[in-house]
């Protein structure tokens, strides 16, 4: 299955690589970018999380939004993995049919001392393949958690509001230290 194709190789390259293991933050997202993005449907994610403000927004301002969107995902994601140390993935197994065009794949992320944590990944097949456009982690959803955020922001300070907190809060997250690093 592809989100465990994709998992197994990023962790092997992230295990594998001093400069990342090393906190080399801006290795870790050319890795995320080149193996991990290709398979998420951005337009989708930001969509959704935009709820009804996305068809009040330009075309312009829905490309702003995607970009920005995509760079704190892949920021948030960086820094879940820079933190990873020993945990084990158990994939479920999936149950769809072959005429299936919208998936939920199970993982339980495998923690000594821990419980495990459900990671469940929504995919739309597209032209382009299966992709992601929904991540619940522990049964809640990463966009469902952004609408309430975009939502608010919008209500305040309107769709271009929103663009500015986007390109802030993906300011501060580049300044600031890899999670490693905080400890």
């Amino acid at each position: 299955m592809l989100v465990k194709t994709v998992t197994t190789e990023v962790l092997e390259l992230i295990s594998k690589d001093k400069e990342i293991r090393s906190g080399n933050r801006a290795k870790l997202i050319q890795v995320i970018e080149a193996k991990v993005l290709p398979h998420f449907n951005f337009t989708s994610m930001t969509a959704l999380a935009m709820g009804q403000s996305w068809n009040k927004a330009t075309p312009e301002q829905k490309k702003r939004l995607i970009e920005e969107f995509k760079i704190l995902l892949v920021r948030t994601y960086a820094s879940a993995l820079a933190a990873y140390s020993d945990q084990r993935f158990d994939y479920r197994p999936l149950r769809a049919k072959p005429t299936d065009t919208d998936v939920t794949v199970n993982v339980r992320v495998m923690q000594s001392g821990a419980q495990p944590v459900p990671i469940d990944y929504s995919m739309e097949r597209t032209a382009a393949g299966w992709k992601v456009y929904d991540v619940m982690v522990g049964g809640v959803s990463l966009v469902a958690n952004y609408r309430t955020e975009f939502n608010a922001t919008v209500r305040e300070s309107g769709i271009e509001g929103l663009i500015k907190n986007l390109l802030a809060k993906n300011r501060s997250l580049e300044a600031a230290p890899p999670a490693a690093e905080k400890k």
